[in-house]
């Protein structure tokens, strides 16, 4: 699970609740995407069967899920399991809570994204 900024921090929460559940998970917090290290990426998603799941606060369009996937390209390496969740929606206002449960990136969601691609 690769997130940033406040999938971050909903990544970290959706793993402590998967690990109740009985389901290990690897959080990358990847707080800069310039330059990207393709092969430490490659070498994380190896380590979890090729599994991988991205989410970002914003328009997946240019994104970091794009970012980490042209990464692994250029190393040759590809997941072999793969969701990316991110904003979809035109915004609008609200709580933040209200905010990432409703666009689809909250704790919950990235929970739901692990166990469909496990």
């Amino acid at each position: 699970m690769i997130g940033a900024g406040v999938t971050l921090h909903e990544a970290l929460k959706a793993a402590d609740q998967l690990k109740a559940a009985g389901i290990a998970i690897r959080v990358i917090d990847l707080y800069c995407v310039k330059p990207l290290d393709g092969k430490a990426l490659a070498a994380e998603i190896g380590a979890t069967g090729g599994r991988l799941v991205t989410a970002e606060d914003h328009w997946p369009e240019g994104g970091l899920g794009e970012a980490v996937l042209q990464a692994l390209a250029l190393t040759g390496a590809s997941p072999a399991k793969y969701k990316m969740i991110a904003v979809t929606q035109m915004p609008h206002s609200g709580k933040p809570e209200e905010l990432i449960e409703a666009f689809g990136i909250s704790a919950r969601h990235i929970a739901e994204a692990v166990k469909a691609i496990a």
